[in-house]
């Protein structure tokens, strides 16, 4: 690939992140046949910058979303165990729910054995409590781990496009050079 990056190597992770080699030799990169012209070959190294800065966009809403999404989690968590320990009393249990921003109700919740959860997308499914509190401990296993992940990946990134923003700099200073010494007809 004329950009410094190699199509056959992909980051550790396998998203299929292309990974950029540093140009050490921009003299022998540019005689390559598929670089035909300075200006062409930091077009397609722009253009790839471009798609970096698009994933690494993408991957800071996703970190963000999970950001928002854990805690929630911890707190439907600690929910469902607050009820584990209070499912053999036999009073009820008084307390107060968020209806929206700012505004809460209060509810009285009798002992028992299940719960509702938000699954997301508008679906609510009813568990048994055991039941409920594994499935919120796998996703907040599973949300920790994506998030480690994303913020692996963003490293990834942001040194591909470290090295990426390195290379166009040294092929426009090769160009600057070349153009000067065809100026003062040394080549």
């Amino acid at each position: 690939m004329a950009t410094g990056a190699t199509e056959s190597t992909v980051s550790p992770n396998l998203t299929g992140v292309p990974r950029v080699d540093f140009l050490e030799d921009v003299d022998e990169f540019m005689k390559k046949s598929e670089n035909d012209t300075a200006e062409s070959v930091l077009k397609r190294q722009e253009e790839l910058h471009n798609k970096f800065k698009f994933m690494e966009y993408n991957l800071n809403l996703k970190k963000s979303r999970l950001k928002n999404q854990i805690p929630d989690i911890k707190s439907s968590l600690d929910i469902v165990k607050h009820l584990m320990v209070k499912r053999n009393n036999t009073e009820p249990l008084c307390t107060r729910f968020l209806l929206s921003d700012n505004v809460y109700a209060k509810a009285t919740v009798p002992p028992t054995e299940k719960v509702c959860l938000w699954l997301g997308a508008n679906v609510m499914l009813e568990y048994e409590i055991n039941e409920a509190d594994d499935v919120l401990m796998k996703n907040l296993e599973a949300a920790k781990k994506s998030l480690g992940q994303v913020e692996e990946d963003l490293l990834y990134i942001r040194d591909q496009m470290t090295t990426l923003e390195v290379n166009m700099a040294r092929v426009y200073n090769w160009d600057v050079k070349r153009r000067q010494a065809e100026k003062d007809g040394k080549l």
